[in-house]
């Protein structure tokens, strides 16, 4: 390659890494999102610690799976499972508010206390860039169809499982993998 040629390769490196996928992305841990409340809520705060990233919605048919993720949150993160909700609004509009109508939402409604990312987009070539790292290590088969998409991120940070909406954060199935997948 001559000079120019790789000057061209760095700098486009460096731009994914500033603005989209990272451009080695390894594990779930070389991600970030925006806290709710502002500010950073970096995934690798996480590493060592199982990681349930749920897209969610207030106004879905699927909103009341809030509860569930709440009483798997209360029943597993002194175990080292983080629930992480990311808001979205990409699936039939179901998710208008703003960061703060949305949290106080959560709060008022469900009692949710495991944090909460501000609203992303989870679906396309404008997702978020965990959400496209996700359905590139899973397949696109696998990426949000709809609100309460579920990712399960082992402690190393690696992309274990995907759960459809219609998967309740309760049920045996999702269970199962969280405690499969929680630190030894």
């Amino acid at each position: 390659m001559n000079r120019r040629t790789v000057t061209a390769v760095l700098f486009a490196s460096t731009l994914t890494l500033i603005g989209g996928l990272p451009a080695m992305a390894e594990s779930a841990h070389d991600f970030a999102f925006d806290a709710i409340e502002g500010g950073d809520l970096p995934m690798s705060q996480y590493k060592g610690k199982a990681v349930l990233v749920v897209n969610t919605a207030s106004f879905c048919g699927y909103t009341p799976q809030y509860e569930g993720l709440q009483s798997l949150w209360s029943e597993y993160k002194d175990k080292g499972l983080v629930v992480l909700g990311v808001p979205s609004n990409d699936f039939g509009a179901q998710e208008p508010g703003s960061s703060k109508e949305i949290k106080d939402f959560c709060e008022a409604n469900f009692d949710v206390d495991f944090p909460l990312a501000a609203k992303e987009v989870v679906k396309g070539s404008s997702a978020h860039p965990f959400y496209q790292w996700a359905a590139s290590e899973k397949g696109a088969d696998n990426a949000p169809s709809w609100n309460f998409h579920k990712y399960l991120v082992a402690p190393d940070g690696s992309l274990v499982q995907a759960f459809p909406s219609k998967v309740e954060p309760m049920s045996k199935e999702l269970v199962a993998a969280v405690e499969a997948n929680l630190p030894q």
